[in-house]
């Protein structure tokens, strides 16, 4: 039995810092008075123990908190005040598409701070949003800016500096830096002659840089559970750690030695994958599972985790609240504690080595079940399957990556070499994630609520208890795995979806649009891809749509057209129209790369199956080029009037109020009985012009939490006021426009 007491002093600690964020000062005290009044009454040690890691991880993070909070910079911030910060660049930069172009983000540790009129020297986080100047700055360096100030999310950032023009370096960053950025450029540059996917896999899995990695490939390696290996995580940090032990051996290294190169190992693999919080957490986490393999392994393993957790929250409180920190620690904790018993039970008909290599997935994921559905609100049914598959080539990849990063430094060709051979083990790692995901059931939607999360949980437990015994015999083992076959295999059906006499279906696709027209049986007109090729290809699939005998991009900016491949996905796809406006160009490489597609002719009106459309807008005379931002796009996005059995529908991509307003002088008696909202609701609206069409169902497709404020209210009210029925896929899931009976009624899923 593994020792539990050190596990009991980890849950404890993480105990206290949660208390402290929601309560304060108070949690800290509490806990120090009742660790007083334990050790009194003479009782456990292990409580008084547990009391007092409880009452020192609170304090520490009250203390935190109250640092970052009451900093100069947090009350800067707070007035918005114009700055110039000295600081420490603490991560690399990151290139994100911002609302009106690219921005940079960058985490400065600062240490002097001008503003207001007075200098002050501190130690505080930042957040720089900056222009793409800031994109050549080094990890390590000292730099000062100047830039506007305002308050941060969280309580992890003192402030977000909004900076103005390039950084200045005032210091080069050290020795060590300069050496681990070369080897990460090495490494990069050995795969560099790799197809996209190796190219960007190989960075990931040896340092996690996943600069470039296609977002649709980053889905299905979440659908399928293998996204630890898009990041840095233990396991990286076991590979390169163990893999330098046994060069070692081989060297005659042994004693206390071997101890100075795991250690010089894992100081090089922090120095690698850069010294932030989710690196840290995998070094350590890393270290836990090189004491697990050792001698006595479960029991040091149990301690060195519940020493690691209490650590890691002392020396960063924050990381209680983060998703990848619960993750690292169930994980482990279910290696450590659920794989040892689900092996011997298993091992008494399978080969030992096999039921190892089934038992530590199947008890990590499981593990991390709850978590997963609570970020993502899926359950992956492949993810064991699938890290089984991918495990024989993790570990040569990530050697054969890092040996091809060293030896590029010193010979170049040599490096290509092995990034060659790393590149052909990425490949089968992608096949592995893309062919699971394309899998019938390769996850199952759960759910986010309380309910749905507290009953998962119930059954995660039940299933980690009930795990031996059922796979003590191979009659109830195998038969569980018929049945988890079985339904990845097979696609379950959904009761009442998609509802009897639909004409529309409004995808939940996220921040995005993909509507799908009713064309036929298993045909269909679809109206943009959304964001996500997954997300498109589940609701077409639901739909049980076969056949596109014309897909519609309205315009091309990345939450219309990013999901193209995934309408392809299975199904024969006929003609691929467009606007006129090509621009911003990253869309139209999107779009060409899978379609050749036409501009969408203006003002005739056409049938395909039983769906009749006609293109209002944009003009034949419109603009084909635009100022290459896509700042122009939205009002030259294709604008559809639809009618399907006798329904007219409006169709109208992410039209501005000047287009609106155009389209209003072209068609002044137009009405509808269905509505898509522009530009997912925003504020931005002819309110004339809407309420004048005269609909009576108004479809809102638009993402959950998003960051632009859609829907806005001042655009819904007014319809809702008029009588029109307002339905959002943010809250409905998707929506279904259905004749019923010669009338008009919405189905949700």
């Amino acid at each position: 039995m593994p020792d539990l007491r050190m596990p009991l002093l980890a849950a404890a600690a993480w105990a206290g810092a949660l208390g402290a964020r929601g309560a304060g000062w108070w949690v800290p005290a509490f806990a120090a008075g009742l660790a007083l009044a334990v050790a009194v009454a003479g009782r456990s040690r292990t409580v008084v123990g547990a009391a007092l890691v409880l009452g020192a991880v609170a304090a520490v993070t009250t203390l935190r908190i109250e640092q970052v909070e009451r900093s100069p910079v947090a009350s800067l911030a707070a007035d918005g005040a114009a700055v110039r910060v000295v600081g420490t660049v603490s991560s690399d930069p990151r290139r994100s598409e911002g609302r009106y172009g690219p921005v940079v983000l960058v985490r400065l540790d600062v240490s002097e701070v001008t503003g207001r009129g007075e200098t002050h020297t501190l130690s505080a986080p930042v957040l720089v949003l900056a222009d793409p100047a800031w994109e050549s700055v080094r990890l390590g360096a000292t730099v000062a800016a100047s830039g506007r100030l305002s308050e941060a999310d969280g309580d992890d950032l003192a402030a977000v500096l909004g900076a103005r023009g390039p950084p200045e370096e005032l210091t080069a960053p050290d020795v060590w830096w300069r050496g681990a950025a070369a080897v990460r450029a090495s490494v990069r540059d050995s795969v560099e002659h790799r197809p996209a996917a190796q190219r960007a896999l190989v960075p990931a899995l040896v340092d996690g840089d996943d600069t470039g990695l296609d977002p649709a490939l980053a889905e299905d390696f979440r659908t399928t559970g293998l996204t630890h290996l898009l990041a840095v995580s233990g396991t990286n940090l076991t590979l390169v750690v163990g893999f330098l032990l046994v060069l070692a051996r081989w060297c005659r290294v042994r004693g206390r030695w071997l101890y100075v190169v795991g250690a010089a190992g894992i100081v090089g693999f922090v120095l690698l994958a850069r010294t932030e919080p989710s690196v840290l957490r995998a070094a350590v986490m890393g270290t836990v599972a090189l004491f697990a393999m050792g001698t006595d392994g479960r029991r040091r393993g149990a301690r060195a985790l519940g020493v690691a957790v209490v650590v890691l929250l002392l020396v960063q409180p924050g990381l209680a609240v983060s998703a990848g920190f619960a993750l690292s620690v169930l994980a482990t904790a279910g290696i450590l504690f659920l794989a040892p018993g689900w092996r011997d039970a298993m091992a008494r008909w399978l080969p030992r080595w096999v039921a190892e290599a089934i038992a530590i997935p199947a008890s990590a994921q499981l593990a991390c079940t709850p978590v997963v559905a609570a970020i993502s609100g899926q359950v992956s049914l492949v993810a064991v399957a699938a890290n089984l598959a991918a495990a024989p080539a993790v570990a040569p990849a990530t050697v054969l990556g890092l040996a091809g990063g060293l030896v590029g430094l010193l010979w170049p060709g040599g490096g290509r070499l092995l990034g060659t051979l790393a590149g052909w083990c990425v490949a089968w790692i992608v096949a592995v994630a893309t062919r699971c995901a394309d899998l019938p059931t390769a996850a199952v939607g759960w759910g986010t609520s309380a309910g749905a999360l507290v009953l998962l949980t119930v059954l995660v437990a039940a299933i980690a208890l009930a795990g031996p015994h059922l796979l003590r015999r191979p009659v109830t083992g195998l038969g569980c795995c018929v049945l988890l076959v079985a339904g990845v295999l097979v696609r379950p059906p959904t009761p009442g979806w998609p509802p009897d006499g639909w004409l529309l279906v409004a995808c939940d696709v996220g921040q995005g649009d993909a509507l799908v027209l009713n064309a036929g049986p298993h045909a269909a007109v679809v109206v943009d891809a959304g964001p996500d090729p997954h997300a498109v290809d589940s609701c077409l699939d639901r739909l049980e749509i076969t056949q596109v005998p014309l897909l519609v991009l309205t315009h091309f900016h990345a939450d219309h057209v990013d999901g193209i491949s995934g309408v392809y996905d299975g199904r024969s796809v006929g003609a691929v129209e467009t606007t006129r406006l090509l621009d911003p160009p990253a869309g139209v490489a999107e779009v060409d790369a899978v379609a050749d597609p036409e501009p969408a002719p203006y003002g005739g009106v056409r049938s395909v199956g039983q769906v009749s459309l006609q293109a209002l807008w944009p003009p034949p005379d419109s603009p084909t080029s635009g100022p290459g931002d896509g700042s122009t796009a939205n009002d030259a996005s294709v604008v559809l009037l639809v009618e399907v059995r006798g329904v007219r529908m409006l169709l109208t991509g992410d039209l501005e109020p000047e287009g609106q307003a155009a389209l209003a002088r072209a068609y002044p008696s137009l009405a509808v009985d269905v509505l898509k909202v522009p530009h997912h609701g925003s504020r931005y609206q002819d309110e004339d012009w809407l309420l004048s069409l005269g609909a009576r169902i108004a479809l809102v497709s638009v993402g959950e939490d998003n960051d632009y404020g859609h829907p806005a209210a001042t655009t819904l009210e007014p319809l809702a006021d008029a009588g029109t029925q307002v339905l959002r896929t943010d809250l409905d899931g998707d929506v279904a426009v259905v004749e019923d009976g010669g009338g008009l009624s919405v189905g949700t899923r």
